[in-house]
């Protein structure tokens, strides 16, 4: 049992990723017309609460600033950042941190920054307005879980006892969202000009029960089972909670983006990412606390939030039990993609 996705990758993956997405903004101008806008619009879709946004941000302007250097600019453009996520996101925490970040690090350019609550499994954005789409680790999730999911006995993703219809069922809902996310995009780009940047857990073998894409909700599911069995939380509870959660594989996105039709593929491919190290309460620690930052929500409604602390312990129990058993670092397979709106 591994569980690299719920440790605190997201500054790794961002840092392997980086130079994906400053070539993305680069790509926004042409040698025939250095300047191609007065204002660029970008939106980081799925942002969080903490400094993951300032650094995406930050890597777009700079990287708008050394091609116009490059280019010979005589003005630099105007930025208009949208800052999204679902509506109990917490907003106010993450614009306490605008005013260092604008009046501080980039006080020499003209930066807009706004947010703009709402799923993007829909339209959020004018039609031909947006520049540049970002999304780090948010389209794998689901809008919700599958419609007419077969009972998933002791389990809450896609097991290697799962029947064959509840992958049926988990692949059938991401072909649905994506498709609906990407035809919402194809509204909102600027056509031939816009770029959306994608990062997604993935996977790399076309079996979903593979190591690399289930693991960390069998862990999951054990912690819960573990508290059935003590009598905490009903039996009938757990069969009826699911994740809305798919890890995809390459093909599996290639083929939604070439069925939709309205982006070329300008870039795609898989990298990992090492985690896990010698400390193994302190790893285990973070991996928990990791966890529950972004699962709290979905299980403190289904279960309750008297179980959370019992729940979460467990979990970090299990963790220091996998890392202690490691013979080699765990490994998170991401899936990165680069797409220009094809022309209208």
């Amino acid at each position: 049992m591994t569980v690299f996705q719920f440790c605190n990758t997201q500054q790794k993956v961002a840092a392997k990723s980086k130079p994906i997405l400053e070539r993305a903004v680069e790509s926004l101008f042409t040698e025939n017309s250095s300047l191609p806008f007065q204002v660029l619009n970008a939106a980081d879709l799925g942002c969080s609460s903490g400094p993951n946004s300032f650094s995406v941000m930050s890597t777009v302007i700079q990287s708008v600033e050394n091609k116009c250097r490059e280019l010979k600019c005589k003005t630099i453009p105007e930025f208009q950042f949208y800052l999204n996520n679902l509506l109990g996101n917490d907003f106010n925490t993450l614009f306490k941190g605008l005013t260092s970040f604008v009046s501080e690090k980039h006080k020499n350019v003209s930066c807009f920054v706004i947010g703009a609550p709402g799923s993007f499994h829909g339209r959020l954005f004018p039609r031909n307005t947006m520049h540049l789409v970002h999304s780090s680790y948010g389209v794998h999730w689901l809008s919700k879980v599958p419609i007419d999911l077969p009972i998933n006995k002791g389990k809450i993703y896609i097991s290697k006892t799962s029947p064959p219809a509840v992958r049926e069922a988990y692949l059938a809902q991401f072909q649905q969202d994506f498709s609906l996310f990407l035809r919402s995009r194809a509204q909102e780009m600027v056509p031939n000009v816009g770029r959306v940047v994608l990062i997604l857990h993935g996977r790399l073998s076309a079996d979903p029960t593979s190591k690399d894409s289930y693991t960390s909700w069998e862990l999951f599911s054990d912690a819960i089972s573990h508290l059935v069995s003590k009598g905490v939380i009903d039996e009938e509870r757990l069969d009826s909670f699911d994740v809305p959660y798919y890890t995809p594989s390459q093909e599996e996105v290639k083929e939604m983006i070439d069925k939709e039709g309205s982006f070329a593929v300008d870039l795609m491919e898989t990298f990992a990412i090492d985690v896990g190290d010698k400390d193994i309460w302190s790893d285990a620690t973070s991996c928990a606390n990791s966890a529950r930052s972004f699962t709290e929500p979905m299980i403190s409604h289904h279960f309750g939030v008297e179980i959370l602390d019992e729940l979460y312990d467990k979990i970090t129990d299990l963790i220091v039990q996998d890392f202690a058993n490691q013979t080699e670092p765990d490994k998170i397979i991401n899936i990165v993609v680069v797409l220009r709106r094809k022309d209208i």
